[in-house]
């Protein structure tokens, strides 16, 4: 008993540091996220003030009104182009990721400005710039019409083409840097192992490579996904009516319209969107650790 008295101690006082270690983060998410998050749930179930105010009562119209087909095309469409320009990103930034790890230190710092470059410009200021690009009467366009690859018809504004386009742009280096950091404590040498066992380059990258840098690649697609899932600048900028996503009709329906329960109910959509991901990520996270922890003696 005397032994056991200082180990409970000292268990309870590291619990106890962690608690206060833990508090402040917590306290500043629980105001900032967790209240809005729910006082958004709750206007949700809110009626409409005509005046562009919140009634008194409550109602299931907005989420009755949720299930307008126009609604649910709005958010399909922000669900595949999320998806898509999160496959694109991918599909650029893990060879980049991989060239850039592989590369001698003197021109890996090199790489590695190119890429964190964007970041010393106004993300709207960017955007912009890709709005005068893809102009009608913008070079890009008129080349294309010279060498024959478009019609003189055809706009490269405007659509959704353009949003997918202009989101890669946005976030692939957030997609590059954690493909970097976990390629870069990759021990390669697995890779020249593979390839002395018989396995081809694309099949020692594939089978290899990927699965020891998994960690960055969940990670890089949780970053693209979630900010792309609530885009709203892109979409406004260089999308036409056709390309409106979520976001954009959460800001028609707070600042034009006053409908401050249905842009409420919106928004849950989209908060459910993004918690998707994460609780999934976790759970599998949970579930590749169980069978370790329960090996353990």
């Amino acid at each position: 008993m005397p032994e056991a008295r200082p180990r409970w101690t000292m268990r309870l006082g590291r619990r106890l540091s962690e608690a206060l270690l833990t508090l402040p983060s917590f306290a500043w998410l629980a105001l900032f996220f967790l209240v809005p998050t729910l006082l958004v749930f709750v206007l949700a179930f809110r009626p409409a003030d005509p005046f562009g105010g919140i009634g008194r009562g409550w109602t299931l119209a907005t989420v009755r009104a949720l299930a307008d087909p126009q609604y649910l095309a709005i958010a399909w469409r922000t669900l595949w182009v999320s998806l898509a320009s999160t496959a694109l990103c991918m599909l650029l930034a893990v060879p980049t990721g991989y060239a850039v790890a592989r590369a001698s230190p003197r021109r890996r710092n090199l790489l590695l400005m190119l890429v964190i470059v964007p970041f010393w410009t106004s993300f709207l200021i960017r955007v912009f710039a890709w709005k005068t690009i893809l102009h009608p009467e913008g070079f890009l366009k008129k080349a294309l019409v010279l060498l024959g690859l478009a019609d003189a018809n055809a706009s490269l504004l405007y659509n959704l083409g353009a949003v997918v386009l202009v989101t890669v742009y946005t976030f692939l280096p957030f997609a590059i840097l954690p493909i970097y950091a976990a390629a870069e404590k990759f021990d390669y040498r697995l890779i020249e192992a593979a390839r002395d066992l018989g396995a081809r380059p694309f099949q020692a990258f594939r089978r290899v490579f990927l699965p020891g840098v998994r960690q960055g690649l969940v990670t890089a697609i949780l970053v693209v996904f979630i900010p792309a899932l609530g885009s709203y600048v892109v979409p406004d900028l260089v999308g036409g009516t056709e390309s409106e996503m979520l976001g954009n009709k959460i800001a028609q329906r707070v600042f034009v319209d006053r409908n401050l329960p249905l842009a409420g109910g919106l928004s849950i959509v989209l908060i459910l969107a993004v918690l998707t991901p994460l609780l999934a990520v976790l759970a599998l996270q949970r579930q590749a650790a169980a069978p370790t922890a329960g090996g353990e003696p």
